[in-house]
């Protein structure tokens, strides 16, 4: 039985026999090719320029949540505000995003996911604009549209990655997904170098929260008039009619269940809380290093020396990059010769990433051209996992719980992992400070970002054990059990007909 007969949910009991048979042959005139590309619902151009669509809006999402940071100093100042102030700006949007993903999880996978992100989008570049017009004496103001920003990224990340597992399969989906994924290293170095950059030019960090609003404004309508919605589970010959939807509850009964899930996202778990903690502390880190070996002055006012998170940005576009395109590349050579190539891939990419970070850190009080190289070879083999990642999930879900998995994964990782990172790094380094010097600066900060390498080897510990679960979950999800009232196949003078269950079962 071919993909399309399977997925096909149109075909009433009684029918004209014309409309059963169809042509048999492969020749030139046969319907079969545009059949098999048009599965999803959507045919194979407009696929793929729904991809390039989604890919353009993730890194627009990165984009807006690094720019604050590439012009936190200049929001301090005008603000008249602490460093634990500045700090909520972040957390404020991880909490928001994080706690709102459940609620977009469960209607990405029970509404039309397309209007969910087209008013998701739609409100956040409204909220980012009006954010640039507040004034100094509310930066309460600030902290709630920040809360508010959430909103509408959790509305997109949760629902766009399963947009994609139903047009594509198998190695064009991993193709698919790490171009969707290179937006994610690609949009947060950019969110530093246009934050700082247009501050600059512009002389107003004001203007740095402009950019994303009127970009953001052109993905909704690409995203109206371009994306079309797929049928979930069609591709995969899983149609949506034949899969039984469960209660948000059982959903997360059956995902507490599935082991690679779970242990592949305590895995992506670690990857959130050490970028999370770069993110932050890292331009800061290099700027205290060449305080201390004495390559820089001391700020003492404002505007600072800022090139470091310039630098730091354009490593992180470049090892996104490099990064992603390498663990794709290895995941479908390694499959050549093991079903479990995807969480050894991501294993080898935190547990190589580790000691390159470890001596990034202590290399740092040296040499600052040894301290970026390891930066950048740390976050290239970071960089591996993200595509790699978001394909593990999708194939072992099946397509009716993918939006509620992508959900409970961007809150456990964010909880656990980019929530509470950068005020734990922060925590330690005062802890360990015994002097205001530039000297303890420096060898507090150091020292509490040690803690980066060992989490990341835990992460590495995490995937291998995903590796002895991920042959036995996939097999499950590709061969899930329909509803009860599933169609099957009886015989008509011929030819295959779908009927209900309960209409031969009595």
């Amino acid at each position: 039985m071919s993909r399309t007969d399977v997925s096909a949910d149109t075909t009433p009991f009684f029918s004209d026999d014309n409309e059963g048979e169809g042509p048999t042959d492969n020749g030139v005139g046969s319907p079969q090719p545009e059949e098999e590309e048009s599965a999803s619902g959507v045919s194979d151009r407009r696929a793929k320029v729904t991809v390039i669509v989604l890919c353009y809006i993730n890194l627009l999402n990165y984009m807006d949540r690094f720019t604050v940071a590439g012009v936190l100093p200049d929001i301090e100042q005008f603000f008249s505000i602490s460093d634990g102030k500045s700090g909520l700006l972040q957390t404020v949007f991880i909490c928001s995003y994080m706690f709102l993903a459940p609620l977009f999880g469960y209607l990405g996978d029970r509404c039309n996911r397309k209007s969910i992100m087209c008013v998701g989008i739609f409100f956040w570049s409204l909220v980012t604009l009006a954010s640039s017009f507040i004034g100094k004496e509310h930066f309460w103001a600030l902290l709630l549209t920040r809360g508010l920003v959430g909103v509408g990224e959790a509305s997109y990340s949760t629902i766009a990655p399963t947009i994609i597992a139903d047009l594509f399969v198998k190695e064009t989906r991993t193709n698919m997904l790490s171009i969707f994924y290179f937006a994610i290293p690609v949009g947060s170095g950019l969110g530093y170098i246009v934050g700082s950059k247009v501050n600059d030019v512009a002389g107003d960090w004001h203007w740095a929260l402009r950019v994303t609003p009127g970009l953001g404004l052109l993905a909704v309508i690409l995203l109206f008039f371009v994306v079309q919605e797929p049928k979930r589970g069609a591709i995969e010959a899983l149609p949506e009619h034949t899969l039984h939807r469960t209660s948000w509850m059982t959903d997360i009964k059956a995902l507490c269940r599935n082991p690679s899930f779970i242990l592949s996202t305590f895995g992506f778990t670690t990857v959130a809380f050490v970028t999370g903690s770069l993110a932050l502390w890292a331009p800061a880190f290099l700027f205290r290093a060449g305080v201390f070996t004495g390559e820089k002055q001391p700020c003492l006012k404002v505007p600072c020396d800022n090139s470091d998170s310039v630098i730091f940005g354009i490593i992180t576009v470049v090892t996104g990059i490099l990064g992603v395109a390498s663990g794709v590349q290895a995941s479908k050579k390694l499959r050549t010769r093991t079903p479990r190539a995807d969480p050894l891939v991501c294993a080898a990419g935190l547990l190589l990433a580790a000691p390159f970070l470890y001596l990034s850190i202590m290399f740092a009080q040296a040499s600052t051209v040894a301290t970026y190289v390891f930066i950048f070879l740390g976050e290239t083999f970071l960089s591996m996992n993200w595509a790699v990642v978001a394909d593990m999930l999708l194939y072992v879900v099946i397509p009716t719980r993918r939006s509620t998995a992508e959900a409970f994964q961007i809150v456990l990782s964010h909880l656990l992992g980019d929530a509470i990172s950068p005020y734990l790094i922060g925590v330690v380094s005062d802890s360990i400070k015994k002097s205001d010097s530039y000297m303890w600066e420096f060898r507090s900060l150091q020292m509490s970002l040690l803690l980066c390498s060992f989490v990341a080897v835990g992460g590495g510990a995490f995937f291998l054990a995903t590796a002895l679960f991920i042959e036995q979950d996939r097999h499950l999800a590709e061969n899930c059990v329909p509803s009860d009232d599933a169609p099957i196949i009886v015989p008509k003078r011929g030819r295959s007909t779908k009927v209900p269950v309960s209409s031969v079962l009595i």
